[in-house]
């Protein structure tokens, strides 16, 4: 599975408005910048986030953006969905669109699994939950196993 550069930026901007929410407004320009986001790229990424319902825009001197909802109803899933659409696929197709012939009919469930597993950890991992350096015990556990950033 592969974190899209997009999907990486939006969770961080998502972040940066929360740890902000009470300031105002934040402008896109003060996240990209405090991120090291690439401004025109943050821009549309913005703008998928703000059709998804998870920000609000406001122009103007005193305008910006800002979360639609607290940080708290908002998971790490939602915010990677608003930019890249499904959180697993393959071949474009979600798992349960997917069928197998022969000996590769084993294959579905394995993916229907790993997109469960993956949904599990994202859609349990909310923006304030990041925001607060409070991961669920759970994940906190995965992340410590010593193989876990290993490659084989």
């Amino acid at each position: 599975m592969r974190i899209s550069a997009r999907a990486d930026y939006a969770v961080r901007a998502v972040l940066e408005l929360a740890v902000r929410h009470g300031d105002g407004p934040v402008k896109a320009e003060t996240i990209a910048t405090v991120q090291d986001i690439p401004h025109k790229f943050l821009e549309g990424i913005l703008g998928d986030l703000r059709r998804a319902g998870l920000v609000d825009s406001r122009r103007g001197g005193n305008g910006g953006y800002q979360l639609a909802r607290d940080a708290a109803a908002i998971t790490v899933a939602d915010v990677i969905r608003a930019v890249d659409g499904p959180i697993v696929s393959v071949r474009g197709v979600r798992p349960t669109g997917l069928s197998y012939a022969g000996s590769a009919e084993p294959l579905l469930p394995l993916w229907i699994a790993l997109r469960a597993n993956v949904r599990r950890i994202l859609e349990g991992v909310t923006i304030a939950d990041v925001a607060a350096d409070a991961l669920p015990v759970a994940v906190k556990e995965l992340a410590a196993e010593p193989a876990a950033w290993e490659n084989p």
